[in-house]
C-alpha cells in the first residue's frame, strides 16, 4: 500500500511539472498582433518574414495580419506570405472606412500575387480590421498581447473609437486596456521630424498617440534608415521564395538601395519579439503629433511612451534581422 502511495505521489509529482513547463513555455511565447501598410515600401514583408521565422522557432504566436492600406494587392500580398510560411488561415483585414490607398511603382506585389499561390484576390474582400481586432484581443488571455504596427495609425484609432458589440462587451479602449501588453510602433522621426506613416493619416496618427491608454515603444525613421537589409538574401541560393523575390525586384530599382534596403519594418518586428534590452537604448516620455503630420518628443519620467536609440552595432543587428528574414519554411529545408 505504500508502494503504492509513492507511486501516486511521483507520478502527481511528474504531472504537475510538466504542466508548470507547459504553462511557463506558453507563457513565454509572444502573441503577436501584425498592423502594416503592405504596398508603398516592402521592408513591411521582411519583417513579417522575420514574425513568421520566430513563430516556427516556438518564440511568436502570430495572431491576424491586417492592412492599414486599402490598396488591393496589400491583402493578396499579405496571404502570399502566410501561405508560403505554411500559415494561410492566418485572419486579414483592412480598413473599411476612409483611408490611405498607396500602393508601389516597383510591381513586386503584383509579381509575386501573380506567382505564388494566395486565397484572397483583393483587399477589399477581407473582413474589417476593427472588428478582427475586437474579437481576436476579447478572446486572450489578459495582458498577453503584442501589437507590431509598421503602416498608418489608421486601424487603431478606429479601435479606439469602437464601441461594444457582439463581438465584446468592451469599448475599443477598454478592451487595450485589459489584453494588450505593448504596442510597437514604426512611426515618427526622433526627438522630432515628419515620417510617413504618421504623415499620411495624420488625424489617425494624432488620436491614436493620444489616446492609446498603454506602454507604447517607437522606433523612429532614424533607426531603420542606418540598417540595411536585403543583399545577402537576393545573392543566396534560395529558391520560389516571395520574400526574395520582393527583394530581388525591388533593390536594383533605387540607387539608395545599392548597399541593402533600409529596415524600418523590420526594427518593429524585433523589438516586439525580443524587446529593446541589448539591442536599444530608451527614452521615455511622450510623442507630440502636430496637425501636420510632424512629431516632437516631451521627455518625462512619468510617461508610458519610449523611443529607441542605436545601442548594438550596425551590422551586428543587421545580420541578426537578415537572418531571420532569410529563413525558409519547414517543408522547404
Amino acid at each position: 500500500m505504500k508502494k503504492k502511495f509513492v507511486l501516486i505521489m511521483v507520478c502527481f509529482v511528474i504531472f504537475y511539472g510538466c504542466a508548470n513547463q507547459t504553462k511557463e513555455k506558453n507563457d513565454k511565447i509572444v502573441k503577436i498582433f501584425f498592423d502594416t501598410d503592405m504596398g508603398p515600401d516592402y521592408d513591411d514583408v521582411g519583417a513579417l518574414a522575420f514574425l513568421h521565422a520566430m513563430a516556427d522557432s516556438g518564440k511568436v504566436e502570430i495572431l491576424a495580419t491586417v492592412s492599414s492600406n486599402k490598396q488591393e494587392l496589400v491583402a493578396p500580398s499579405i496571404n502570399v506570405i502566410n501561405t508560403y510560411f505554411g500559415r494561410s488561415d492566418l485572419p486579414v483585414g483592412a480598413p473599411k472606412t476612409a483611408g490611405v490607398n498607396l500602393g508601389s511603382s516597383q510591381h513586386w506585389a503584383d509579381s509575386i500575387v501573380n506567382k505564388y499561390p494566395h486565397s484572397i484576390n483583393s483587399t477589399s474582400e477581407v473582413p474589417d480590421a476593427v472588428s478582427l481586432y475586437r474579437k481576436i484581443l476579447n478572446a486572450q488571455p489578459d495582458n498577453s498581447v503584442t501589437i507590431v504596427t509598421v503602416g498608418f495609425l489608421t486601424n487603431l484609432s478606429n479601435l479606439l473609437k469602437s464601441q461594444p458589440d457582439s463581438l465584446s462587451p468592451l469599448t475599443g479602449k477598454e478592451l487595450i486596456i485589459k489584453k494588450v501588453k505593448r504596442l510597437v510602433s514604426m512611426a515618427g522621426k526622433f526627438p522630432e521630424g515628419k515620417e510617413f506613416n504618421i504623415f499620411m493619416d495624420s488625424t489617425a496618427s494624432k488620436y491614436a498617440f493620444e489616446n492609446w491608454p498603454g506602454e507604447v515603444i517607437f522606433t523612429g525613421f532614424e533607426i531603420g534608415s542606418e540598417i540595411h537589409t536585403g543583399l545577402k538574401l537576393i545573392k543566396s541560393d534560395i529558391k520560389n521564395s516571395p520574400v526574395k523575390d520582393v527583394f530581388r525586384i525591388s533593390i536594383p530599382l533605387s540607387p539608395e538601395d545599392k548597399d541593402g534596403r533600409m529596415s524600418w519594418d523590420e526594427t518593429a518586428a524585433l523589438i516586439g519579439v525580443y524587446g529593446t534590452n541589448g539591442f536599444f537604448d530608451t527614452v521615455r516620455g511622450k510623442i507630440i503629433v502636430n496637425s501636420d503630420g510632424s512629431n516632437s518628443w516631451q521627455n518625462s519620467p512619468d510617461g508610458n511612451q519610449y523611443y529607441v536609440k542605436q545601442k548594438m552595432p550596425v551590422p551586428q543587428i543587421s545580420a541578426f534581422i537578415e537572418e531571420r528574414m532569410m529563413h525558409q519554411p519547414m517543408k522547404n529545408k
